[in-house]
Order: structure tokens, then sequence, then C-alpha cells
């Protein structure tokens, strides 16, 4: 067999890295923007540094999350061409990283969490106006979650004319959510489960489970589930 075209098993790199805490000049620029600029004025300056990929383009981003974020953790990493909307909405952990092309959505009155050692490949969406994402989560490249549907009531209107409503949507942590997947209003991911890729999740997803499939319908469990209750 030529080697070249055989299986390999490679260790992961980003849920095993370590993490420093960020430059104090990190800290320090974005303390110093937060007394300079008005938040939409900060916004408008992310403009300036979110298609760049050198090293100093990245640098800005981050500092950026850090002077408009809610909250925001060392070592986060943003890539070119990562939108916002209300990111002073967002609460980002440690290690966080945000592939390019990523959009995430928030509202004024909204909660939009991302926990620690959060990976969220290319082009992902998030409808983050009642999001929670817990620690050490796999986001594969084009999943999206939408948080709110117009209810399509009364019938004599355009629906986009309706009301919006909101539903809570959580992934807790250790959960892997393949590429391409959707994850409708309401649903609840569980720890440690796996969404396959192009998973519509209509419904919640047990924890430790395997699901795949539009809608998505549970194929299998990582191991029994009572095993990993009491640890």
């Amino acid at each position: 067999m030529d080697s070249d075209n055989a299986e390999r098993l490679v260790r992961a790199v980003h849920g095993r890295r370590g993490g420093d805490p960020d430059p104090a000049y990190v800290r320090g620029l974005a303390a110093e923007l937060q007394t300079q600029y008005s938040r939409e004025s900060l916004i408008d300056l992310y403009g300036r540094f979110a298609q760049g990929y050198g090293a100093f383009d990245a640098l800005m981003r981050r500092v950026f999350l850090r002077a408009v974020a809610r909250s925001c953790g060392d070592g986060v990493s943003v890539e070119s061409g990562v939108g916002f909307k209300h990111p002073e909405t967002l609460e980002i952990g440690d290690n966080v990283f945000i592939g390019s092309q990523s959009f995430i959505q928030g509202r004024y009155d909204g909660t939009a969490k991302i926990g620690n050692k959060v990976w969220i490949g290319p082009q992902s969406y998030f409808d983050a106006r009642n999001l929670i994402i817990g620690d050490h989560v796999g986001w594969g490249p084009g999943a999206k979650v939408l948080g709110s549907a117009h209810t399509g009531s009364p019938v004599d209107v355009p629906i986009i004319e309706t009301d919006l409503l909101i539903k809570p949507v959580v992934v807790e942590e250790w959960a892997d959510i393949g590429t391409g997947a959707v994850l409708l209003p309401g649903v609840t991911i569980g720890r440690g489960a796996i969404v396959g890729a192009g998973a519509v999740v209509t419904r919640d997803v047990p924890a430790f489970s395997k699901v795949a499939g539009a809608p998505a319908k549970i194929l299998g469990w990582r191991t029994k589930v009572e095993q990993l209750e009491d640890k």
C-alpha cells in the first residue's frame, strides 16, 4: 500500500494547547481604546483590521474584542473576515478560535456565551441572541445555529412581518458539531454528544449520543451514559 494514501492518526492541536495570559500591552491597549472611542466607533475601527491576514491585524482583532465584548478571555484568535453584530453582548472564554468568514449575530438585549477552548470552523453562523456554548466544544466549518424564527401568524401578512420568537440554544461542554450541521431554535446538545455533518437538529440531543440526518436521529452512543454520570 502507498503510505501516502494510508490513514493516519495525529494528535489534536487546539484542544491540547496550553494557554498563556495575554500580554499586558494587549489589555492596556484595549482599556485605552475603551476610554477613547464609543462602542459604535470601536465597531467601525474593527473594520480596518477585519480582512487582514497578518499578525498585526490578528492582534488588533483580539484587542477589539477585549475592548467591546461584555467579557473576553486570554488567547482568543479571530481569523480574517469574521463579522459581529452586537459584539457588546458577547462573553468569550480563554483560548477560543473563531475561523475565517464566520458571523456571530447577537441582539442588544441578548445573551451570547462561548466557553473556554472552543474551536469554531470557517464560515460558521451563529444566531446568538440567546446562545450558550460550553467549554471544549468543536464547531465544524459552515455549521449554523438558528435561535429565532418568525411566528407566521397572522396568515394575512407576509411571514417576515410577523413577530420573531427567540428560543435559547445550548451546546453543552465537550460536544462536537459536524461540518454544515444546523441547530434549530430551542434545542440543547448534551454533554459530549456528536452531531454528524449536515445534520438538522430539531430536538434535544442526549449526552454522549451520536446523531445524524435531517431531521437528526440517534444512531448510537459513544459509551454507556450511566458509566459517566458519576464522574
